[in-house]
């Protein structure tokens, strides 16, 4: 039985170690291949990179060459000169530029002449006096003493001045404000409503120049007069201050003063932009705000200038530093210094 069993036993063993080479080969086969595909693989990723990189090349080059070819043909900007030279009219050219500096420099100085101007009546005298919606009683006073109304009032019109009272709009457009005014002022006919401009303490400087233009604009008179509601005033002795310099021109005539700059916050008369007045923190000579009067290119340069002119803190600040950067002529006359103890004055405080 043993000797029939042991061919069988030693075929077994003989398939087995059969087995066990096969497999061993088998397995090293497989990890010397895995080397293989990874380095196939990263041949390819390589010339791929390659390719790109070589193709972004090339496609470089070609657009600096392309820039270069053409840079010798990108297109000249003009100038207005240049344009008249290809037109062969140089000197007409010339004469359009002169023609416009010239207009440019009589706008600076405020001899623009405005849109019908001409067929307006010529006036001495626009007085207008500041108030504000809560001085209905100041006015009744005023119209009821030195300041005409009425008949009264078109009577000195047709002799040349015109006085009206000067507001702005409430800041709720069409409140019970604005129309106690507009009520107040179809009775009277003695406003001059600035319609762009908000009433406000903060907003005085402003209203200077919403005054002066639309004086302007309204009016043709030689003098433009500022007063504030504060003060009475001899209309006869104003007019006739202003009689004396009509020949004059570029008038600028007030209390003139100077006086210091506040720079601490929340005190009176505090100034926003002190440190614009050096170290020395002193106004330059100004009119005082009671009564300024301009006389007419000097309102027309406000009117014409005023969306690019710096106000202060305080009206006549305000008009003192526009003064300042034309050729204005200065007037100081103590009869317009309302607060002074001077007999012969044409201003008092109310």
């Amino acid at each position: 039985m043993e000797s029939g069993h042991l061919p069988i036993r030693e075929s077994l063993a003989s398939a087995m170690r059969h087995e066990r080479r096969w497999r061993a080969h088998s397995s090293s086969s497989q990890s010397s291949k895995a080397p293989l595909i990874m380095g196939f693989l990263s041949c390819l990723a390589w010339l791929y990179v390659a390719g790109r990189l070589w193709q972004d090349a090339e496609n470089r080059i070609l657009l600096s060459g392309l820039l270069q070819k053409n840079s010798g043909h990108a297109p000249k900007i003009l100038s207005v000169e240049d344009k008249l030279m290809n037109l062969g009219c140089k000197e007409v050219g010339r004469k359009i530029v002169e023609a416009e500096m010239d207009l440019t420099l009589a706008k600076s100085k405020g001899f623009l002449t405005q849109n019908g101007s001409s067929s307006r009546k010529k006036l001495h005298a626009v007085i207008g006096v500041y108030t504000g919606f809560g001085s209905r009683l100041k006015r009744n006073i005023f119209r009821g003493s030195w300041m005409p109304r009425g008949d009264a009032l078109k009577k000195l019109e047709e002799r040349g001045v015109v006085i009206r009272f000067v507001i702005g709009r409430s800041a709720n457009r069409g409140d019970s404000l604005d129309r106690n005014i507009d009520d107040e002022n179809r009775q009277t006919k003695d406003y001059l409503i600035l319609e762009s401009h908000e009433e406000d303490a903060e907003e005085m400087p402003k209203k200077a120049k919403f005054f002066f233009s639309a004086a302007v604009e309204a009016w043709d008179a030689e003098f433009y007069v500022k007063v504030d509601d504060s003060i009475n005033l001899d209309l006869d002795g104003l007019i006739e201050i202003l009689e004396s310099h009509r020949a004059r021109k570029s008038v600028y005539m007030g209390c003139m003063k100077s006086g210091a700059v506040i720079s601490e916050e929340g005190k009176q008369w505090y100034e926003p932009e002190w440190w614009k007045f050096g170290d020395a923190k002193s106004y330059f000579r100004h009119a005082a705000g009671s009564l300024i009067i301009l006389s007419k290119n000097l309102a027309q340069y406000i009117n014409i200038n005023s969306a690019s002119l710096q106000t202060y803190a305080h009206d006549d600040t305000s008009i003192g530093s526009w003064m300042m950067g034309i050729d204005a002529t200065y007037v100081d006359d103590d009869r317009l210094c309302c607060s002074s103890s001077r007999q012969e004055k044409v201003c008092s405080v109310a």
